[in-house]
């Protein structure tokens, strides 16, 4: 079964991805436009703009049994070689780097087509994509997430109420949440420590992960990569993540929903892992690589305007109240301002070489509830304990961070 969106709003949509979040459109634009042909309406009225515009839309179509349009889908992971994965064409590295900017549509037709593929095979086609995703993200990027019923099923809601829940939400204007976001930034960016408190539901026992956020870039996130957004985000200093947390929400993974993730961190790497639902695909994201074994990323959510929380990523990791970390990858643009420049990529080499940038093929958002009911209990920047209004977070008053301020953001 297909949704029927109307014009406009297809249209609205576009014109925000292409026009907000990308900055436009220009002449010498290659802009690569990657989604199943189940997500086609957007997809379609994006590539119309784009020729208007006089730039190229470069359609990349994606096989319904891969996931995300990896180099290699789920029939390589099931029936070929190591061997035949690591033979990557040429042409595919090539198109990537050829595009100027890029827009992903998620939205999978039936996304049990490329669940429960083997370990070692699955694990090898991330790390063969790993150098083609790395091109796309030193681009300007945006993600959307175009409602499918195979999306609605995995939710457990009807097709017509899942349809509205996301159009809905990548109506709202972006530039809202920059005021939204503004204080958490502020804080974030000065503050050197994250103090994570959670409780473990079956033991009662309270968790406490700490981190370090010392030097590092903090990214306001208004619709610029995620459409729709709101969270504040930074990489933390590798080694300096210690202890515990307990995960509480539902998120889906290449068609697995993984739920009830416990943690515990020793100098910076993951010793020690659980789920309640999925464990087994939480083995197999943590084991991919030595980077899948620590953390990427820490962040604020911060959209209340998201109607129902959803276990895909794009959405669960937004709503205001809660809290994500990242198995895997890090954000080379939390470590220097031009990650895409020679000195970018320099300066981020500097600081893999030092252990506090992380690589990975995996770069995993995974979600902790702390509004009423979550496991969630207090988090703190440096010794200011944040707090909930509005199912949003929000800094006390005596310590948000007052007049001019000296530090861009990123996006």
């Amino acid at each position: 079964m297909s949704v029927q969106i109307p014009k406009e709003k297809l249209d609205k949509w576009a014109d925000y991805l292409l026009n907000y979040s990308l900055g436009g459109v220009q002449k010498d634009d290659v802009i690569m436009l990657k989604g199943e042909p189940i997500t086609w309406p957007l997809l379609s009225a994006l590539q119309d703009k784009i020729f208007a515009a006089g730039g190229i839309a470069d359609m990349n179509l994606v096989a319904p049994d891969n996931d995300r349009g990896k180099v290699w889908g789920a029939s390589m992971a099931r029936h070929g070689s190591i061997e035949q994965i690591e033979r990557v064409p040429q042409w595919h590295v090539d198109r990537y780097k050829a595009m100027t900017k890029y827009i992903e549509v998620l939205g999978a037709e039936n996304p049990e087509l490329y669940a429960n593929t083997p370990e070692e095979t699955s694990q090898a086609i991330m790390r063969v994509d790993e150098p083609v995703k790395t091109l796309r993200i030193l681009k300007p990027w945006v993600l959307t997430l175009f409602p499918t019923q195979g999306f609605a099923d995995m939710e457990g809601m009807t097709l017509e109420r899942y349809t509205d829940v996301v159009v809905n939400a990548s109506m709202v204007d972006p530039r809202l949440l920059d005021k939204v976001e503004d204080d958490i930034y502020r804080l974030m960016s000065k503050s050197k420590t994250i103090r994570i408190v959670t409780e473990h539901p079956h033991t009662g026992k309270t968790l406490e992960l700490t981190m370090d956020i010392d030097q590092r870039n903090v990214i306001k996130c208004t619709g610029k990569r995620n459409f729709p957004d709101g969270e504040v985000f930074t990489s933390p200093n590798v080694p300096t993540v210690e202890g515990e947390i307990f995960v509480d929400l539902p998120v889906s993974f290449v068609g697995v929903t993984i739920q009830g993730i416990y943690l515990r961190f020793e100098k910076g790497r993951i010793v020690e892992y659980k789920a309640d639902m999925a464990h087994d695909m939480l083995q197999k994201i943590i084991e991919t690589d030595e980077g899948s074994h620590h953390l990427g990323e820490v962040a604020l959510g911060m959209n209340n305007g998201i109607e129902e929380v959803l276990k895909h990523p794009l959405f669960v990791e937004k709503v205001g109240g809660t809290l994500h970390i990242a198995i895997g990858a890090s954000y080379p643009e939390c470590y220097t301002k031009d990650p895409a420049s020679e000195e970018g990529e320099k300066e981020a080499e500097a600081y893999f070489k030092k252990g506090l940038l992380n690589r990975s093929a995996q770069h995993v958002d995974i979600v902790t509830d702390f509004r009423p009911g979550g496991s969630g209990r207090a988090v703190y920047l440096d010794d200011v304990k944040l707090e909930i209004e509005n199912n949003i977070w929000v800094v006390p008053e005596e310590h948000k961070v007052k007049g001019k301020f000296d530090i861009e953001s990123r996006w």
